[in-house]
């Protein structure tokens, strides 16, 4: 159902990431060549684009996956639940968001159905980094912003999903990073990979219903419910978010 961004022409990874957010699924993706570094690793890539948090942030804990597999645990007793493989299929080392840190063990967010599940990990399976970046999505305001701690840093439009795709609420983190070949058609600029899925598209395009924060080469609709669950930003916007905010950077949609 899916296939790895680093074994195909690509020619489908797009809907592959998304939930068909922009009725398309032609767009090509290839990793961008400019991977940068600065401070403090957050050792995540997604294709072989690497971001990276600066030093000093606190906020959220990204666990990034040390091999080639780790096990998903139900609890702390080491009751097994499943095994999820790293890197993921578009070639991006697996990162989890952690949301409770006990010392050995780790609760995180998991990429899967249903949106919000959570699981345990060992703490020696993962390097762990820190992001104060947090991303909010007010689906009323058609609105995000873009926090470090407190500080809005960036705002702008959005178009969210229609009435029968909606854009669900929820918290999810960036899973990937991809970059659409030539002028991105309508995957715009830059796509991240979200941890969530539609609740209407069980699959879409050959890909799994996963939704994605993406640019656009429509930017009149951007302010109005025009997508399949993605949620779409202008470019420019987009851009910034791929030059700034690490993968496994915390997404809350609300409203």
């Amino acid at each position: 159902m899916r296939t790895n961004l680093l074994r195909t022409a690509a020619a489908t990874a797009l809907a592959l990431l998304s939930a068909g957010c922009a009725g398309s699924a032609g767009s090509a993706v290839r990793p961008d060549p400019a991977s940068t570094t600065a401070g403090t690793t957050a050792g995540t890539t997604a294709g072989t684009i690497a971001r990276t948090e600066p030093a000093g942030g606190a906020g959220s804990k990204i666990a990034s996956v040390k091999g080639a597999r780790i096990t998903i645990y139900r609890d702390r007793q080491g009751a097994a639940q499943r095994t999820i493989t790293s890197p993921n299929d578009y070639g991006a080392t697996r990162v989890f968001l952690v949301e409770r840190d006990e010392g050995d063990w780790l609760q995180v967010l998991l990429p899967i159905r249903p949106n919000g599940s959570m699981g345990w990990i060992r703490a020696a399976d993962v390097t762990l980094a820190e992001t104060s970046h947090r991303v909010e999505i007010d689906r009323g305001a058609f609105r995000f912003t873009v926090y470090d701690g407190d500080r809005p840093v960036r705002t702008g439009k959005v178009a969210t999903g229609e009435a029968g795709t909606p854009t669900p609420p929820g918290r999810y983190y960036f899973t990937e990073l991809v970059r659409p070949t030539g002028d991105g058609g309508a995957y715009g600029a830059y796509a991240f990979g979200l941890s969530g899925f539609s609740p209407v598209l069980k699959s879409f395009a050959g890909g799994p219903g996963q939704l994605a924060i993406h640019g656009t080469n429509k930017p009149s609709a951007i302010g109005t419910r025009a997508s399949h669950g993605c949620v779409r930003v202008s470019n420019d916007d987009i851009t910034w978010m791929a030059k700034n905010l690490a993968i496994g950077t915390p997404v809350v949609v609300k409203g």
